[in-house]
């Protein structure tokens, strides 16, 4: 049976394959992942996982790497490493200190 996230061997159109710049919370994302795979916190089984089991809807919803930033929340709070009621207290202090004037 077929996922709703594997399209290996469908007609999809053409790829884009020409090379774009990173927004900086994707470049974020990556480096996030790199940090917490070399301390053991995820590994590459549990962020495919959490990608391929967001749900269709969610999955078509989601750009590459906010399915990435999704799937590492997931990992981290199964974990036990964050709790959602910190990682909403943390979420809403970037979100004053972004309103701040500079």
């Amino acid at each position: 049976m077929r996922g709703y996230h594997d399209v290996g061997g469908l007609s999809l159109g053409p790829i884009d394959k020409d090379q774009h710049d990173y927004a900086l919370w994707e470049k974020r994302v990556d480096a996030m992942l790199v940090l917490l795979a070399n301390k053991g916190l995820i590994t590459t089984d549990e962020l495919r996982l959490g990608i391929e089991t967001l749900g269709a809807d969610v999955y078509e919803r989601l750009g590459y790497y906010e399915r990435w930033i999704a799937s590492i929340t997931r990992a981290l709070v199964d974990r036990g490493v964050i709790t959602t009621d910190e990682l909403g207290r943390r979420m809403a202090d970037v979100g004053r200190r972004a309103q701040e004037p500079s």
